[in-house]
């Protein structure tokens, strides 16, 4: 969970290049770290000046390297903005990769509070993330990216739920946490805009609308988990905030 944007970005395209828009993958180590160092020096223009300041030679100059460098990779400025995406893309999702593997090992009291506050601080952390999601710049192929990346991370909250015991696998607990996922990241986005820490009230109402669900999504695939027994796990009246 603690690797970098750009880190993150260059893993992936080893992949799946067409997955960040790369001209070309970087095969030699030189190569790949030359990458990483453009897309890092990216980040400090999102972050400093904008989305609009990301032109391929203001990047190229952020990063010391020639134009035609950079073109090799990232052809435009498109380009840089989807690679930017797919690396916070990366990050979040290996965040609930680990996540998943925790809610394994442990019995959560209060599994929303765990991931709503998990990814809070993943928004608190990454800056070029809130930058480029905030700005005017998104690409079409970042915004079908997103969506992808939505429900990928709803199958996440699947596979936490799945991970505690609380609920049947099957279309509807996949439709439900889509659902979740959904309301969750709009709300997450509200705190964030009005507060760069993520406004405590919002992040917490958000808390109380999910538990309030995930309860009773738990409650349908499971109908002998009601009541006080519901509440219990999915952060019922003694659940912090």
């Amino acid at each position: 969970m603690s690797r970098s944007c750009s880190e993150a970005t260059v893993g992936q395209t080893e992949a799946d290049p067409g997955g960040a828009s790369l001209r070309r993958t970087p095969r030699q180590a030189r190569s790949r770290a030359r990458l990483a160092r453009v897309l890092a020096a990216a980040e400090r223009v999102l972050v400093e000046e904008g989305v609009e300041a990301l032109t391929t030679t203001r990047v190229a100059a952020e990063a010391k390297v020639s134009v035609g460098s950079l073109y090799q990779y990232l052809p435009d400025r498109n380009a840089i903005i989807d690679a930017l995406a797919a690396g916070y893309f990366a990050r979040l999702e290996a965040a609930m990769d680990e996540l998943v593997r925790v809610a394994a090992a442990e019995r959560w009291e209060d599994p929303v509070g765990v991931l709503v506050d998990a990814f809070a601080g993943i928004y608190r952390s990454e800056h070029g993330f809130r930058a480029l999601w905030f700005g005017s710049g998104l690409t079409e192929r970042t915004r079908a990216a997103d969506r992808e990346h939505k429900r990928r991370m709803a199958d996440g909250v699947r596979r936490v739920l799945l991970a505690l015991d609380a609920a049947a696998d099957d279309e509807p607990l996949a439709r439900s946490c889509h659902a979740a996922t959904l309301t969750a990241d709009a709300l997450a986005q509200e705190a964030f805009r009005r507060d760069a820490s993520g406004d405590e009230d919002i992040l917490n109402e958000a808390k109380v609308m999910l538990r309030g669900y995930l309860t009773a999504i738990t409650s349908r695939h499971q109908p002998g988990l009601t009541g006080d027994a519901a509440a219990r796990g999915y952060g019922g009246p003694g659940a912090r905030p």
